[in-house]
């Protein structure tokens, strides 16, 4: 029996898939943005090529692949709060992409899309559907007919699903670049399951186990400040596929953090809390999730040149990381510090492909050490405060007795719900 194939060997395949169509293959660019006021951190996989998408300067090749760090727990894409509760959502996550500047277009995009998925990585077809722009009328832009007829080359055009602006017209925010795309959904749900409900109506319903692994944008247009669409000097192609997700679903899991990009992570957590993961939905095994997510936007932004703070984009990363420190100080029983134990085990994992971890490996876990230490305290006269107030007030605390004794707001959502009903 073939072996499952690694987290390793996956985004190599993907990387050389594309090297094989003529792509150079570029490194990922940092995290951290310094040079665009309208993003904090990198969020997509074509954020840092926006202005050769713009038309301004050229790239070193028309074609280039990537793997991209990305980040999104601020402004338009906000996954925060889902992240550690389903098994799919991610605070920094790895996006695959291909790119053409001007070069290829929908027929080829779609064509090795395709065969990637079902002749390298040998995906099951009948598990696949795709989803093109239906068009809108308010904005005067057609259906993406030329979509739909590459699609038809090669699957049933019962699989062929239209979507809307929301699902499939793609902007990265409110002005720049942006196009029609084609998304690539897998059903990943057991046969019996299949085969009493129809997939296609599964597609972009939120369904866990019916999910969009790759986009496919076609970016044709410029959304302008005015809200119009003005067409780009050229066309091109930029593609986005969720790392975590694609391996979760080659490696046949049902959630993203029973793959090997996060066992080793919740392995090592295991062993400093003495507990085991169980895979439920308890604050336990959300707690196991949110640690070996977190610290991965965590280090790579430190390792790419932004410390945590009070302000901007330092707030960001002290808000994930206190978000981290609550959910093992609550929930895993855990009063010391932990999550810069994990810097070397992802250091070692991401040594090939991600770099500048390993290389500042001791930094980036001091820096974290100092701000776990500094919120631990914060947590723990907290707590003291607290009980100092119940035992004084019957179990009830008024507004004024929290903003007076500075309970930590992090720290609120802890709380029974008996002692915040009168908190304003």
């Amino acid at each position: 029996m073939k072996s499952m194939l690694t987290a390793k060997e996956i985004r190599a395949a993907f990387l050389d898939f594309f090297k094989s169509k003529g792509h150079q293959i570029v490194p990922s660019a940092p995290l951290v943005v310094k040079n665009d006021p309208t993003l904090m951190f990198i969020n997509s996989g074509m954020a840092p090529f926006k202005d050769l998408f713009l038309g301004i300067g050229k790239p070193s090749n028309p074609r280039i692949a990537d793997t991209q760090k990305c980040l999104r727990v601020s402004g338009k894409h906000n996954d925060l709060e889902e992240v550690g509760v389903d098994t799919y959502h991610h605070t920094m996550f790895e996006m695959l992409g291909n790119w053409s500047f001007g070069d290829y277009f929908k027929k080829e995009a779609i064509a090795w899309s395709w065969e990637f998925l079902t002749e390298v990585l040998k995906l099951d077809k009948d598990r696949l559907y795709v989803t093109i722009f239906e068009g809108n009328e308010a904005e005067n832009i057609p259906k993406d007919e030329e979509a739909y007829q590459e699609w038809k080359k090669v699957i049933a055009e019962d699989r062929i699903l239209l979507g809307n602006k929301k699902d499939n017209f793609w902007e990265m925010g409110d002005t720049g670049p942006c196009g029609p795309c084609t998304e690539i959904h897998v059903d990943c749900r057991t046969e019996a399951e299949r085969i009493a409900v129809d997939g296609a109506t599964l597609v972009n319903n939120d369904h866990p186990q019916v999910i969009e692994i790759w986009n496919n944008v076609f970016i044709q247009f410029n959304r302008k400040k005015d809200n119009s669409l003005e067409l780009l000097p050229a066309k091109h192609v930029d593609t986005g596929m969720g790392f975590e997700r694609l391996v979760r679903v080659i490696q046949q899991k049902t959630s993203n953090y029973d793959t090997d990009v996060f066992t080793g992570t919740i392995e090592a957590i295991e062993k400093i809390v003495g507990k085991k993961y169980d895979r439920s939905d308890s604050k336990e095994a959300i707690a196991f999730r949110v640690l070996s997510d977190h610290i991965r936007a965590i280090s790579f932004t430190i390792a790419d040149g932004q410390l945590p703070s009070n302000t901007e984009e330092g707030y960001v990363i002290r808000r994930i990381l206190r978000r981290a420190v609550r959910y093992y100080f609550s929930y895993l029983d855990r009063k010391e510090p932990l999550l810069h134990l994990l810097v070397p085990v992802l250091a070692e994992q991401f040594a090939n492909v991600f770099p500048e971890l390993k290389a500042q490996q001791d930094f980036v876990a001091k820096v974290i050490l100092e701000e776990e230490n500094s919120f631990l305290k914060t947590l723990e006269s907290g707590l003291k405060r607290l009980e100092s107030i119940i035992k004084n007030t019957n179990n009830e605390i008024d507004g004024k007795s929290v903003l007076s004794y500075t309970i930590p707001l992090v720290f609120q959502k802890t709380l029974p719900a008996l002692l915040l009903r009168n908190i304003i």
